[in-house]
């Protein structure tokens, strides 16, 4: 189809091929009619019209019955193919179900099997359970046999030791009761002591000398001492400070209890009566207050004395009741005295103890450096003979060296000119060698 329209199309080529060149030679010669050239295109023309639909017609029917052909084809592989799944659908089908048939005989084989086993364990299992049972309870009613013997005895053994405690225990009891009718006779015979204002004073006067006497040197405190000038009042202690030249200075201290204005104040604070409470508290406020007014008058003489004075509280619950009554600075600023208990004591003690230490230190700091002084002439001193013997040591190691060296080059030569020699008793000395020359 496509061939014909191929020589088709080259004669119409050819055609005007040979047209173009009949009207150059038409052109060259004048003589030259187009016409029967012009029909033969024509004609040409038609018949390669009429070849073109003769091939489309063609090839139209070549194109059908081709897609027939294929359809055909499509449609026959597609029922074979459809043939064959539903043939290997089908064997497929019939092997499953054979497969599932002796699976399903191998399983009721395997379990028939399991349960003639599990049968079998079974009957040895209760077979040697039962002899185990059997066997611990023979064994436990042995250990019941003997568990109960020994709890017997263990109970027994422990009854005797709890009843030997407990006898011991109460005859401690006894003791104990003892001991506390002692100590509450003891606590009565304390009242009674506290009950007199001698005692008290006595009791304070002992703690405050205890304090001073672990803190203080004895020259540094004194004893029963007047204080004020033409005064018989003396104060139980005072502590001795540097003065201005050689008269010392004292600081006054007292000790003072007011016992039965505490003990009110401690009895109503147990009752918790509020009006009891601020009663006892004015009163013992009262009462320190007095205190503090009869050491000024009685104790502090500047300059012999500190300008101010001290009151020893032999209780820090007494010294605590003074600070909650804020006693501290108004007894400073009317009466220039200052409130201590034990522990505030001893810590104002100590600080003067520093304070006498520095003192000291400042004192003797003259001597130290007078010390200092001959100390850097000394050492100067032994520097210049250090100088001097290592001078002398120099010298010496020189002639050492001089000594070990030349002297001893000149022996070996005098050895040498012996062993070379021959024996004989008396030899001329050597002119020119002697020990002494090198």
């Amino acid at each position: 189809m496509w061939l014909g329209a191929g020589f088709s199309l080259f004669a119409c080529i050819f055609a005007g091929a040979a047209f173009l060149t009949a009207r150059r030679s038409a052109q060259e010669s004048a003589d030259f009619d187009p016409a029967p050239i012009l029909y033969e295109l024509e004609r040409l023309q038609e018949q390669f019209l009429s070849e073109g639909r003769q091939t489309r017609q063609e090839t139209h029917q070549n194109v059908a019955r081709t897609v027939g052909t294929l359809g055909a084809q499509l449609s026959n592989g597609q029922r074979q193919l459809s043939e064959q799944l539903s043939r290997r659908q089908d064997s497929l089908q019939k092997t499953v179900s054979d497969g599932m048939r002796g699976i399903d005989a191998r399983f009721c084989a395997f379990t028939a099997q399991n349960e003639q086993q599990l049968s079998g364990i079974r009957q040895t299992v209760e077979t040697r359970l039962e002899a185990i049972q059997q066997d611990n309870e023979k064994k436990l009613e042995q250990m019941r046999h003997t568990v109960d013997e020994k709890l017997q005895r263990t109970l027994e053994n422990r009854l005797n030791q709890s009843f030997q405690v407990v006898g011991e225990r109460l005859e401690q009891v006894y003791k104990g009761l003892g001991e506390m009718q002692s100590l509450a006779a003891g606590v009565g015979d304390l009242k009674k002591v506290l009950s007199n204002v001698k005692t008290r004073g006595i009791l304070g006067e002992v703690q405050l000398g205890a304090i001073l006497s672990e803190i203080l040197s004895p020259e540094q405190y004194r004893a029963n001492v007047a204080t004020k000038r033409d005064s018989r009042n003396v104060v139980e202690f005072a502590v001795v400070l540097p003065g201005d030249g050689e008269t010392p200075v004292l600081l006054p201290i007292d000790a003072k209890f007011p016992s039965d204005a505490y003990l009110r104040l401690t009895e109503a604070y147990e009752k918790g009566d509020p009006a009891a409470v601020s009663e006892a508290s004015a009163v013992l406020s009262s009462r320190i207050r007095l205190f503090a007014k009869d050491i000024r008058d009685k104790y502090i003489d500047p300059p012999g004395t500190t300008d101010f004075a001290v009151m020893f509280l032999p209780f820090e619950g007494l010294y605590a009741e003074a600070l909650r009554l804020g006693l501290l600075e108004p007894l400073q600023r009317d009466f220039k005295v200052t409130i201590a208990g034990p522990t505030t004591m001893a810590a104002f003690l100590n600080s003067l103890q520093m304070g006498f230490q520095t003192l000291a230190i400042q004192k003797r700091s003259g001597e130290v450096w007078a010390v200092l002084g001959a100390v850097k002439t000394e050492f100067d001193r032994f520097g210049e003979v250090l100088a001097a013997t290592q001078q002398r040591l120099e010298q010496a190691n020189s002639e050492l060296d001089k000594l070990v060296g030349v002297r001893t080059r000149a022996i070996r030569r005098r050895l040498e000119a012996v062993s070379a020699l021959p024996q004989q008793t008396n030899m001329p000395p050597v002119p020119g060698e002697d020990f002494g020359e090198d």
